[in-house]
């Protein structure tokens, strides 16, 4: 400065250049403040931590003339440290760091003057530290930029950390909402179940209280599925439809098919799905009583379709056993009532138990006995032929009694139908059936049956045992003994007078002995015994001389001709094709 200048002149200068300088800093510490407002706001624009340290650790350096050398994290107890880029961690860093326990202090760096922990602060407490360091000893301004921008840090950490947890909400309560949906939804159909249920269980209820049985309980199903329900014996039978569309005639499917098909559903617990049909196999107690089945398209997965179907197999099952019951009931007192009845009982005690199993005995009654071969005389037997009695319209009091089933007919019964309808349901004609005379009192039965087994073992012991014959039928054959003694001197009565016919017919193909027994038929007339024998006159005339030679016997005798008719009556009817 020169000398000559003056003192004011070296003031005004000093000044002048003060100013300028402050004017410098000035301006430089607004750039540093606004460059810290923008990286403020790009802090805080959405970022997450990890690039919040990096900012900033990549901005101390344009603060001054500090480096960063890490940023780091203890608030979660995990101890994240972030080192500045291109850089190793500093050695023992952290364990200084947890000495200052969230405050800020001195840190040694390696070949660096200074070295600064700058505390990281939220207003929950401290979070962590920004460590810097500097070749020398930075200004008080220096470090308070660098203040400020840990400042920043810890407000945009803290921001950071705000729009996590409120991330972490927000998906809580989206997944918590999502949850309460789920759990209404399944509270709802829980709540439609039950009131299906509910309802399901209240009309099979009602239906089974009502008395409507079987066709009811069919008639429930359908209200309640709107399906048509098809309710079938074990054999496939149709019990009860109801509903649109009822096949006529109703399908009846192969016996084996049928079993195997009942095998499976009661295998599978459920429904079993044919076809256009779902169908649940009726049982009460292990034994398979019939089944109910539900038309519908084969398309429909329906729980409650099964649901509906189950509970009433269920009732159906208890109908279907209850009537079971009552028809056993029923069958042991008409047995009893049959067996006392052919015993011998009083009247009225008789017409009291007929009316309470719903037979009238008043008026006239037949008794008949079956017999077939090959068959047992068991329920199985005696049921099927109480079907083909009903078959025929016939009202009978069935029952089993020493190896044959016995009826007791309301009026008289067709003999020859009736053996025409048992055939057809037994699949055989090989059996015969013996008909009692008529009783006009219940007291007249014991008699009638002893009738009907007369009838019975006429048919049986004659050439033809197959069919039907009524003891009124009989005529002379009435009184024929039973037993194999009274037949044995039957037959020895025959083989006395029709002996040599009978041996001669056999040696020679002959028919002398029939011929013989429709002379005596046709009351002795030969035009009409030549007519029924489809013979010339003096071809009759020929044989009835034989007969005479053959047989020595005189035909124009009384007493010749009463044996000779009698022994061949006898002799049709025990070896020549019956009465």
């Amino acid at each position: 400065m020169s000398a000559s200048m003056s003192e004011a002149d070296r003031v005004r200068m000093v000044r002048t250049a003060c100013t300028a300088r402050t004017r410098n800093w000035d301006q430089e510490h607004l750039a540093n403040l606004y460059s810290l407002f923008v990286l403020s706001m790009i802090m805080n624009d959405g970022r997450d931590e990890a690039d919040i340290m990096r900012l900033a650790l990549t901005s101390v350096a344009a603060l001054g003339p500090c480096r960063a050398e890490a940023c780091h994290l203890t608030a979660d107890g995990s101890g994240a440290d972030v080192p500045s880029a291109g850089r190793r961690a500093v050695p023992g860093l952290g364990d200084r760091l947890r000495q200052l326990d969230g405050r800020e202090g001195p840190v040694l760096v390696r070949g660096r003057a200074w070295g600064w922990a700058f505390a990281l602060h939220t207003r929950g407490g401290g979070i962590g530290h920004l460590v810097v360091s500097a070749p020398t000893t930075p200004t008080d301004d220096e470090r308070f930029l660098i203040h400020v921008l840990a400042q920043q840090t810890s407000a945009a950490l803290a921001n950071a950390t705000a729009r996590c947890r409120e991330r972490e909400h927000a998906e809580e309560l989206r997944r918590l909402n999502e949850e309460r949906e789920s759990v209404n939804a399944q509270l709802a159909a829980s709540v439609a179940e039950l009131t299906y249920q509910r309802t399901v269980h209240e009309v099979l209820s009602e239906a089974t209280a009502s008395g409507s049985g079987v066709a009811g309980i069919a008639a429930a199903v359908h209200r309640l599925t709107g399906c048509p329900v098809a309710i079938e014996d074990r054999f496939g039978n149709l019990r009860a439809w109801a509903g649109p569309g009822r096949p006529d005639p109703y399908p009846k499917s192969d016996a084996d098919r049928r079993e195997l098909l009942l095998q499976e559903a009661a295998r599978r617990l459920r429904p079993l799905r044919v076809g256009d049909r779902l169908i649940a196999v009726v049982q009460h107690r292990g034994e398979v009583l019939g089944a109910m089945a539900l038309v519908a398209a084969p398309d429909r997965r329906d729980e409650q379709d099964e649901f509906t179907l189950d509970h009433a197999c269920t009732a159906l099952s208890l109908e279907l056993a209850h009537l079971h019951s009552l028809a056993e009931v029923e069958l042991r007192l008409r047995r009893e009532l049959v067996d006392d009845l052919v015993a011998g009982t009083d009247d009225e005690s008789a017409y009291a138990r007929a009316a309470a199993i719903g037979h009238d005995l008043h008026g006239p009654h037949y008794p008949a006995a079956v017999q077939w071969e090959g068959r047992a005389a068991d329920d199985a037997f005696v049921q099927a032929v109480g079907r083909a009695a009903a078959g025929l319209r016939l009202r009978c009091l069935p029952a089993r009694r020493s190896g044959m089933a016995v009826l007791v007919f309301q009026g008289r019964p067709p003999a020859d139908a009736l053996h025409q309808a048992v055939s057809r349901e037994l699949g055989t004609a090989r059996g015969a059936i013996g008909v009692g005379g008529r009783c006009d009192a219940p007291s007249d039965l014991p008699r009638s049956f002893q009738q009907a087994l007369r009838a019975l073992e006429v048919r049986c012991r004659s050439q033809s045992p197959n069919g039907a014959t009524t003891f009124d039928d009989l005529g002379f054959y009435r009184i024929l003994g039973l037993g194999d003694g009274d037949y044995q001197e039957v037959r020895h009565f025959v083989r006395e007078w029709l002996g040599p016919l009978l041996d001669y017919d056999a040696a020679h193909h002959c028919d002398l002995a029939r011929t013989l027994a429709q002379y005596f038929e046709c009351g002795g007339n030969y035009d009409a015994t030549a007519a029924a024998l489809g013979i010339h006159r003096s071809t009759l005339r020929y044989r009835l001389q034989r007969i005479r030679d053959i047989g020595g016997n005189d035909l124009t005798d009384v007493d010749s001709r009463l044996n000779l008719h009698v022994a061949t009556r006898v002799w049709r009817v025990l070896d020549g094709g019956g009465p």
